[in-house]
């Protein structure tokens, strides 16, 4: 039987960060353009997070019945591992679902309605990454769901639900979080490329190669970078200060550049969302005192 540290372990806490930072930005973005309104930027969080762990445990409960899990080069997996039934852990991810829902509907209702079907694609587009017949995590479309979701859904939604507006600044922030979030998923499936081929998962690392992924992983770095500078320019000067973001990442950059394989990939992903983290505070704090 699980422990609770074993779920907590499933959770996977170490990519929260990828979570928590669209919020901050968007959350910065909606104080500059107009004022923040906290209890829906608290409840913005709660989404984020909620729909962060429903993922984490979908993919292992539908990786581990695939048996993609069996021979894991990262992190344990509750149901590859054998420590958690499949059935708890879909539970566990439907759980989190639930609890993402219902923040986002107390959102709409205080909002506008057609948030409900944002969020009915978030929920789809989280269980389908990886589960039902066909799914497009498999297909090399992990990437473009973590970019669409985590970045521009993520940080445009956070700053809409506070302002009722579209920002132009919230696009530049959802692309430099979308960045580092889909670069962590890079990261994550650099690693097990390998074992995904074995296993017939065709991520888009398995598609590009081993090569031209590490490349893609830097020119993620890149896109944050570039889209760091637009925010300041879009709004105050002061936001530079998120390309300090730079000095964290490097040397995930260097292990990934340097040919890196297996188990020295893996402080790649904390070190990157540590480095997105950094960018959505250093970013945030100027937009929010400005």
């Amino acid at each position: 039987m699980a422990t609770p540290t074993d779920w907590l372990a499933g959770a996977r806490p170490r990519t929260l960060p990828a979570a928590v930072a669209p919020v901050l930005v968007g959350t910065g973005t909606a104080a500059y353009v107009d004022e923040p309104v906290w209890w829906k930027a608290a409840l913005a969080l709660v989404v984020s997070l909620a729909l962060q762990v429903a993922v984490n445990y979908a993919n292992d409960y539908s990786d581990g019945i695939r048996g993609t899990d069996d021979d894991r080069v990262g992190p344990m997996r509750l149901v590859g591992s054998g420590t958690a039934s499949p059935r708890a852990v879909k539970t566990a991810a439907f759980l989190a679902f639930g609890v993402a829902a219902l923040a986002g509907l107390v959102l709409a209702a205080t909002t506008a309605w057609w948030l409900v079907a944002v969020g009915v694609l978030c929920v789809l587009a989280g269980w389908f990454y990886t589960g039902g017949s066909k799914p497009y995590g498999y297909l090399g479309l992990g990437e473009v769901m973590v970019f669409v979701f985590f970045g521009l859904v993520a940080v445009i939604g956070t700053t809409y639900v506070q302002t009722e507006t579209f920002e132009l600044l919230a696009v530049y922030g959802a692309v430099a979080i979308g960045s580092l979030t889909c670069a962590i998923l890079v990261a994550n499936n650099l690693r097990d490329i390998p074992t995904d081929t074995i296993a017939g998962k065709r991520t888009l690392a398995v598609v590009l190669g081993d090569e031209r992924t590490r490349y893609f992983y830097a020119l993620l770095v890149g896109a944050a970078t570039v889209a760091v500078v637009a925010i300041a320019a879009a709004s105050t000067w002061w936001c530079l200060l998120g390309l300090l973001f730079v000095l964290r990442i490097l040397p995930a950059v260097r292990i990934v550049l340097g040919k890196a394989q297996g188990p020295a990939l893996v402080p790649v992903l904390q070190l990157t969302g540590v480095a997105e983290l950094v960018l959505a505070v250093l970013v945030a704090a100027p937009l929010l005192l400005a």
